[in-house]
């Protein structure tokens, strides 16, 4: 999930990939008064060993909870159990909502085979639908051409192992995009994370998900409210703060760069290993806006030299190659280096990562889907999984 650099977490060791863990609910606290910084006792940092699941909080209680979510009442600490819940077990129920997010296109891509022979004929019927899920013409183009190739070097003669090596093909085109979130690369100070997208990407929803899991891992975390003309995203984020037990910096309708660079310096100050900089929605079509990002972002490099390390994209998976439109607008406008791909619990098709892995080879560079998510809980946000997500694909 996350990769520790920093001798405090692994005693200078590259940890493996972390096994995911089952987490609380939603936040329960109430958020801070706006314009201040307040500071929330922190999360109890642990020694986590390499490639193990850090001690983490299940729920036992997780219908009631969500209902009490759904109807806007926080979960109380009776839905909380004690800590060591099976991760492989949350792994596989968190699976299977991927694979009924993306039923709809299983179903499109699994129909072709049904009775098919393998012939010109099931090629043009699997271009439409990659097409219809979003994956977009060139990266069409290309897994068809792969898909050929390894139908005839594997003398393949039924429709099933057409289709199993479809996931293949798949896995293997989005393999470049599956990679570890490092903390601490960096010598000294915080590692820096902007976080940018769209009103109603999930955005802050994201941030506060991202920052229980790191205070799990035993990271200590700074927020910087700097969504500053929306209320409501303050508040938000400070909820999370509060239920995570970290800091944050906020502002009421203050200017976003100035609170960007009080919290980095804060987080500076305080030691903190990580500082999460959220910022306002923005289209991608509104120019101004979007320069004030730059602004934010310059800012930010300005408190801490090297930062941001992370700028990440938040995408709305329902939104289809609208998605792969804001990939390119805020890459020119920030230089992304990460995404995180939401709500694929909806009515997401999917494909649309593939014209993203497209796109970002045609640009001979790396652009890794770090996280993708399939619901509110905290433990629907799971890192992305190139092999696990294109089996969802397919089912």
């Amino acid at each position: 999930m996350f990769r520790f650099l920093k001798e405090k977490f692994f005693g200078g060791a590259r940890p493996a990939a972390d096994a995911p863990e089952r987490p609380l609910e939603a936040p329960v606290a109430p958020p801070p008064e706006a314009g201040t910084a307040t500071s929330a006792p922190p999360a109890e940092a642990t020694s986590i060993q390499a490639g193990a699941a850090p001690a983490s909080a299940g729920a036992d209680g997780t219908d009631a909870a969500a209902a009490a979510v759904s109807a806007g009442m926080p979960p109380g600490p009776e839905d909380a159990t004690a800590p060591g819940a099976a991760s492989a077990a949350t792994r596989q129920g968190w699976l299977g909502r991927l694979r009924e997010g993306l039923k709809k296109t299983g179903a499109s891509l699994s129909a072709v085979f049904v009775g098919a022979r393998i012939d010109e004929a099931l090629y043009e019927e699997l271009e439409t639908a990659l097409l219809l899920a979003d994956a977009g013409a060139p990266a069409t183009q290309a897994l068809l051409e792969d898909l050929r190739r390894r139908v005839r070097e594997a003398r393949a003669s039924e429709p099933a192992q057409v289709r199993a090596l479809l996931a293949a093909v798949i896995a293997d085109w989005l393999q470049p995009l599956q990679k570890a979130l490092e903390v601490g690369a960096q010598p000294d100070g915080p590692t820096v994370w902007m976080v940018a997208g769209v009103n109603g990407a999930g955005k802050t929803t994201t941030i506060g998900k991202l920052t229980w899991h790191l205070a799990q891992h035993g990271a200590t975390v700074l927020l910087a409210a700097a969504d500053t003309f929306r209320a409501a995203a303050r508040e938000q984020l400070g909820v999370w703060a509060e239920r995570n037990g970290v800091d944050i910096v906020a502002q009421a309708g203050g200017d976003p760069a100035a609170v960007a660079f009080d919290a980095v310096s804060a987080g500076r100050a305080r030691g903190k290993d990580v500082v999460i900089v959220d910022t306002a929605g923005r289209l991608p079509t509104q120019l101004h806006l979007m320069e004030e990002l730059r602004k934010v972002k310059r800012v930010v490099a300005k408190a801490e030299p090297g930062a941001p390390h992370e700028v990440l994209l938040v995408l709305d998976g329902n939104t289809g190659q609208n998605a792969l439109a804001q990939v390119k607008a805020f890459d020119a406008a920030l230089g992304l280096t990460g995404l995180i791909v939401t709500k694929l619990d909806g009515t997401a098709k999917g494909g649309v990562l593939c014209a993203i892995a497209q796109w970002a080879r045609e640009q001979r560079r790396t652009l890794p889907v770090y996280f993708i998510g399939v619901g509110e809980r905290l433990e629907d946000l799971q890192p992305f999984d190139a092999r696990e997500f294109a089996q969802a694909l397919l089912a």
